[in-house]
């Protein structure tokens, strides 16, 4: 295993015992068994750890689909299932951050610096659902925005009550279900 995936391992483990807000880069290093100016010589800062992160440590969250291909269902399925991990396991790393403004202040800052947040699954599962709607394949009355929006707001919820649970990863079939919850306002 190189320096940097023993990194991105250790990191991933702190920010998930004690979030981010609290994860410091000497934890990390630490835990990694490096010291913390070696950090730096594979990333930036501690946000540019977190981004690569959620990058290559967190459940795929595949926001898109080729229009045209498959089934819209079944892209929107694969869509709600992977945003349904990604939600459940990023909310033990998050949770600390977000709940101080100041930090948040400057993670925002800092993912968008990298291009990055939260708003980039909404926009592109919209872009998406637009581009089904050029093909016919989606309704032209639907909002591919509001859309989009119910259906990731619904794997956020659900996300969020089975961490607070401490149920188990989701089964597709959750993905089935809150996809047949808006499929009705897609159909052409």
């Amino acid at each position: 295993m190189s320096t940097r995936e023993r990194i991105l391992d250790a990191a991933a483990a702190v920010m998930r015992e004690h979030g981010v807000a609290h994860a410091t880069t000497k934890q990390i290093a630490r835990t990694a068994g490096y010291s913390e100016a070696l950090l730096y010589k594979h990333f930036h800062d501690k946000e540019d750890i977190l981004l690569h992160v959620l990058q290559e440590r967190m459940p795929a969250f595949t926001a898109t689909a080729a229009a045209g291909e498959g089934t819209v269902e079944v892209n929107l399925v694969e869509v709600a299932h992977s945003a349904l991990r990604f939600y459940r396991e990023g909310f033990p790393m998050m949770a600390s951050m977000v709940a101080q403004p100041r930090l948040m202040a400057v993670v925002r800052g800092s993912l968008a610096k990298y291009g990055a947040g939260p708003q980039h699954p909404l926009t592109a599962l919209a872009a998406y659902l637009t581009d089904e709607q050029a093909l016919g394949r989606v309704s032209a009355a639907a909002d591919p925005a509001t859309v989009a929006a119910l259906l990731l707001g619904a794997c956020f919820q659900q996300a969020f009550l089975r961490y607070f649970s401490g149920g188990p990863d989701f089964a597709k079939a959750v993905a089935v279900d809150l996809v047949r919850g808006v499929l009705p306002a897609l159909q052409p």
